[in-house]
């Protein structure tokens, strides 16, 4: 499926006050809006993904899932400051001819569902059936529902939250101070904060997953090991696949991005914001997430009116909403059988 790209032109306010001068969204959809375009189906993703959603969340997505494009209209953006098409740190600045680097305007996950906004407008969408999202990409889905509650009938979250703790911006700083102390990063050239960058990705793996998955998985079985242990290549390993696909620049304004999360900024509370939220919703935690824990997402469902929690029990951690596919359409199948969908996309996705 071939990546489609949204530009405008004018200029794009920042939630701190910094403008873009000219915004670009890159972004696939697959499948026909209906006659009455009511069958929208719209994915948020998560920190380093990108808009082809068939690519990364099976089961889910795809020909013969859940969501799929013979009864859906699916539509996956890439998001504000990613590196994957969209504006962000690699784009060309206009008022200089080079690339941002590491001067790119600090932009928050409300500034990140703006821009769907401006998109979906483009798109001539005015209702969506279905809103999805997990950890950061949630936080996008948790946005746009307080910013425009009646523009969604029903919303479905996981592995997020309704405000970054202290716990996830220690994290990312963790991850901004590596790629930091790589002086290549000041160089600013495409490749530069490489290193820093791999070791940003193990740190965060620490966070993505936990003691009992690395034991399960790591452990060695021999005893007369003493270097190059499996624990230890695999986290080398994955830090050498992010460089291969992504950039240090556009990792840390992503991180920036994630810690802004706020939904009582600009209201009352978190939990009036919360209550903003009309849209049936269901909100799924991962038993074992040590970044997003389950108070977390039991949370939002305590205060979003028309909620359901379910919970998937997973060794893999917060990378659960990735891996344990299977159980979370399971669960989605049941959230809509519950709500008493009638029409017939509701059906399609209880049948699927």
């Amino acid at each position: 499926m071939e990546q489609l790209l949204f530009k405008s032109n004018h200029v794009f306010q920042l939630e701190s006050g910094q403008t873009l001068p000219a915004l670009q969204l890159a972004y696939h959809t697959y499948g026909k809006l209906n006659k009455d375009k009511s069958n929208v189906v719209w994915v948020c993703h998560a920190l380093t993904a990108n808009s082809n959603v068939f690519e990364w969340w099976p089961d889910l997505f795809g020909e013969n899932d859940l969501f799929n494009p013979n009864d859906h209209f699916i539509v996956c953006v890439n998001n504000l400051g990613s590196c994957y098409g969209s504006t962000g740190a690699l784009s060309i600045n206009p008022y200089n001819n080079q690339p941002w680097y590491s001067y790119f305007p600090n932009i928050t996950i409300k500034d990140m569902a703006n821009a769907l906004d401006l998109l979906r407008i483009k798109l001539g969408i005015e209702k969506i059936h279905t809103i999805i999202g997990g950890s950061q990409g949630a936080q996008i889905v948790l946005e746009w529902n307080v910013k425009q509650p009646n523009l969604f009938q029903h919303t479905i979250i996981t592995a997020t939250n309704a405000v970054h703790s202290a716990w996830g911006i220690a994290f990312n700083e963790s991850q901004r101070l590596a790629i930091k102390a790589d002086r290549t990063y000041y160089a600013h050239t495409p490749d530069g904060g490489k290193k820093g960058l791999a070791a940003a990705r193990s740190i965060a793996l620490l966070s993505y997953r936990n003691y009992n998955t690395y034991n399960t998985s790591q452990t060695e079985t021999a005893s007369d090991k003493t270097d190059n242990f499996n624990a230890a290549s695999y986290q080398r390993y994955q830090g050498e696949k992010l460089v291969n696909r992504f950039d240090a620049y556009t990792y840390v304004v992503l991180a920036n991005a994630m810690d802004s999360h706020n939904l009582g900024r600009g209201s009352i509370s978190i939990e009036n914001a919360l209550q903003q939220i009309t849209a049936n919703t269901l909100v799924i935690g991962i038993s074992s997430d040590l970044l997003f824990p389950v108070h977390e997402q039991k949370f939002i469902a305590q205060h979003v009116k028309k909620s359901e929690y379910h919970e998937i029990d997973s060794l893999y951690g917060h990378d659960g909403f990735l891996i344990e596919t299977k159980k979370i359409a399971e669960v989605i199948k049941q959230f809509y059988s519950n709500v008493n969908l009638t029409n017939k996309t509701t059906n399609n996705l209880i049948e699927a």
